[in-house]
């Protein structure tokens, strides 16, 4: 079976993705489960400081994540699955084509256990609460 991967964009013009690689497991609420879809879980912030090292922070709920990103020996693809129609003619059926959509060269490693975020409570200004 001959599958083909196609490139549109160019080897230059490619968007370029990361992978964020987590110690642990991200579960969701059992109510929705079925609902992860383009669900926003986090905060991804960079920050560099006077050594020019870039740090990230990931916060999720009132964790937070400290991380740094490094190189990938060998690239990765993101591709998505296309079904091609040959014409009546021919003798194969269908053919399997993927398509680049993304090329992955980093990653981001939070290897440290998470920081618990404890905030304050707001303390309500007197004054502004007697008019």
């Amino acid at each position: 079976m001959e599958i083909k991967v196609k490139c549109n964009c160019g080897v230059e013009q490619c968007p370029e993705w990361a992978i964020l690689e987590l110690q642990g497991v991200v579960e969701s609420q059992p109510s929705i489960a079925n609902q992860i879809q383009g669900l926003e879980i986090g905060r991804l912030c960079c920050s560099s400081s006077a050594s020019s090292l870039v740090n990230y922070t990931f916060t999720v709920g009132y964790h937070e994540l400290s991380g740094t990103k490094l190189s990938l020996k060998k690239p990765l693809l993101v591709l998505k699955k296309k079904k091609v129609v040959q014409q009546e003619g021919s003798d194969s059926n269908d053919v399997l084509e993927f398509e680049v959509i993304g090329v992955i060269r980093h990653k981001i490693l939070f290897k440290s256990r998470p920081k618990a975020l404890i905030s304050k409570p707001q303390v309500k200004d007197k004054k502004a609460s007697d008019k």
